[in-house]
């Protein structure tokens, strides 16, 4: 059995990646996800896989995209200015139902910002960077040990439902270094595609019905078939009708949906009977923690509710979780309360719910929390 040693947030969602079986990656360095293109280059060609440095984020993208097409688990890493020229290939993914994992390891902004400051001012645009209908899965680690456990939880999803899974440490959780015992192979599930078993006359690399998820063949197998970013039918030509499209669209969101509890991740620290709930993700789920502690010893009951999942919306456990509480406090590295406004939509009374933000570049202290809990 291997032993814990100390490793970095960053090496661990590589590592994660590696354990999921990913092969392939592709990718620009930016900081602060360099590590992981650094890792990736000296690790792959030792197991097999492939790295590849690209001119920049948009190839990168569309090169994952024609790896994971050809079978194999690929993924990239960038950061915020480069998560944002990813989003046209990453749009492109979905409408082709292409398996995939991005890392965007949130650094503060806007633009080009603080390339070394911790921010969790992405959230928005890790749900809704791409144009049109569409469904996509985010995680949030917390911790090191989060983020091999995410990462492999992630290709599992992608891989399941065919979908693209983000993976969006802030800064500081992809920099700091924990002590962590990577698992043996085998212990934790890893989930491989679905391939096609039938004629190859007679593959449809899609499939309408809501709730499904085709088999993905291989490019390069007996099965021959076309990817578009358009509008397209079961067959993957192009389609536009009205009906087509409605039922498209539907599929892209109920295979999802269909699964939601696989796909929600969510843990609770002193949740029941709570009378304040703290609702946190990332790094701040930690100062949250310790202001909880803080208040808890001096008989406030305060519970913290930490989103690991936060798209889809973790809706039913918020709800839940705040049910008996008498306020909501969401703390976020961020400026507009971005996933406030989530908590607001689902919680019974949406004015029991206050925010604590900062936006200059530093990391929330527990002290900024607990003095909105009293």
């Amino acid at each position: 059995m291997s032993t814990a040693k100390l490793i970095q947030g960053n090496a661990a969602i590589a590592q994660g990646a590696f354990y999921a079986g990913a092969r392939f990656y592709a990718g620009y360095p930016i900081t602060p996800s360099s590590e992981i293109a650094q890792i990736a280059a000296s690790e792959m060609p030792k197991l097999g896989g492939v790295y590849m440095q690209m001119e920049d984020e948009l190839a990168s993208m569309g090169a994952i995209i024609g790896a994971s097409l050809s079978g194999a688990k690929a993924f990239t890493a960038t950061s915020g200015p480069g998560f944002s020229l990813m989003q046209e290939n990453l749009g492109m993914a979905t409408m082709g139902e292409v398996p995939l994992v991005v890392v965007n390891v949130q650094r503060s902004g806007p633009s080009t910002g603080l390339a070394t400051r911790p921010a969790q001012s992405d959230m928005m645009q890790l749900r809704w960077g791409r144009h049109g209908d569409q469904s996509v899965v985010a995680l949030i680690p917390a911790t090191v040990a989060e983020c091999f456990e995410l990462t492999v939880k992630a290709f599992n999803i992608a891989e399941k439902y065919r979908t693209q899974v983000i993976v969006a440490p802030d800064e500081v959780v992809g920099h700091m270094r924990e002590s962590f015992r990577l698992p043996e192979p085998g212990e934790l599930e890893v989930i491989d595609r679905v391939k096609p078993a039938g004629e190859p006359k007679d593959y449809k690399p899609f499939s309408f019905e809501p709730g499904a998820v085709a088999p993905l063949a291989a490019y390069g197998s007996d099965y021959i078939f076309h990817v578009t970013s358009s509008m397209h039918g079961e067959d993957g030509y192009s389609c536009n009708t009205p009906d087509n499209a409605a039922r498209r669209v539907a599929q892209l969101h109920t295979k999802l949906e269909q699964d939601i509890d696989d796909v929600i991740m969510v843990k609770e620290f002193d949740v029941e009977g709570c009378e304040i709930l703290i609702v946190a993700y990332g790094v701040v789920t930690r100062a949250a923690r310790t202001a909880a502690a803080k208040a808890r010893e001096k008989g406030v009951k305060v519970g913290v509710l930490q989103l690991q999942t936060v798209w889809p919306f973790p809706a039913k456990a918020v709800a839940k979780a705040a049910q008996n509480a008498s306020s909501v406090i969401v703390p976020e590295m961020n400026y507009a309360g971005q996933m406030a406004g989530e908590v607001r939509k689902v919680v019974g009374d949406a004015s029991m719910v206050r925010t604590v933000n900062s936006y200059n570049g530093t990391i929330m202290f527990p002290d900024a929390i607990e003095k909105a809990l009293y």
